[in-house]
This record gives structure tokens, C-alpha cells and sequence, in this order.
């Protein structure tokens, strides 16, 4: 545990949070944001910063447990449309606090005040480019 991060302080009850799941491996409770009602927080109880530090047991671990908090939540919210499963990793991927989190956030439908936004550089780079990072990537695993 970090002794600065909020969220080992959530996890050791320092700090107060709306518990919505525990168990050994994860904690899990309701962000305080509330983008839309039942927007919850997965978090890793051994602090990793993020997706980078994780070992392959601890990320098979922490996403064993997605579906089943996810099912909680379309069982409680039955008109629930659809889930945005989401985790930021590092600043420039919008992550600000340095605990690696997962954010499942409820959708109601597609105007319910939460948005993504991806855009489509496809004509910024040639086929050969494209084959060639992916067997980079691929070499790389």
C-alpha cells in the first residue's frame, strides 16, 4: 500500500466510500463523480499504478471480477442499455489518480451526459504501415 495514494486510503477505510463489492483481490465502490447513476470503481487492492505493473495472475484476478459486478449492476439498474468498461493509464490517457482503477459506468442511452470520442486517422498512415505496426506489436508480446 501507498501510504499517499486515496485510494489505498479507501481501501483501508481511512477514507469513507460507498462499498458496492470486496473480497481479497478487488475493491469496489461508487465514484464519486456519479457520471451516470451506478458509476463504480474496480480497484486492485495490492496498489499497482497501473496497466503496466500488473503480473498476468493479478490482471486475470482483477478482471475475473468485472463480469460479476457488472451483472450487479444491470441487476439493480434493469434499464440499463449498454456498460462502459473503462481504464486510464498514465497522464496522457486522462488517468489522475495513480491507482489503477477500471470504471464501470452504467448506459442509459447514448444522450445520457457521457460521451466518447474516437477519431479516424486511417489516411494518415499507408496499408504497409499499418501490416508493419502490427507485426512490431506482435514481435513485441
Amino acid at each position: 500500500m501507498e501510504t499517499q495514494c486515496i485510494f489505498c486510503k479507501i481501501i483501508n477505510q481511512e477514507i469513507p466510500s460507498a462499498k458496492v463489492y470486496e473480497d481479497d483481490v478487488v475493491y469496489a465502490f461508487l465514484d464519486i463523480t456519479q457520471v451516470t447513476p451506478g458509476h463504480t470503481l474496480v480497484i486492485p487492492k495490492k496498489h499497482v499504478a497501473d496497466i503496466f505493473d500488473y503480473t498476468p495472475e493479478l490482471a486475470g484476478e482483477v478482471m475475473s471480477r468485472l463480469p460479476h459486478i457488472a451483472h450487479a449492476l444491470k441487476q439493480t439498474f434493469p434499464e440499463m442499455k449498454g456498460l462502459n468498461i473503462i481504464n486510464n493509464n498514465g497522464e496522457a490517457a486522462y488517468q489522475t489518480v495513480f491507482h489503477s482503477h477500471w470504471h464501470l459506468i452504467p448506459r442509459y442511452s447514448s444522450e445520457d451526459g457521457f460521451s466518447m470520442q474516437f477519431e479516424n486517422n486511417q489516411d494518415s498512415y499507408t496499408p504497409e504501415e499499418f501490416t508493419q505496426r502490427a507485426k512490431q506489436i506482435g514481435d513485441s508480446i
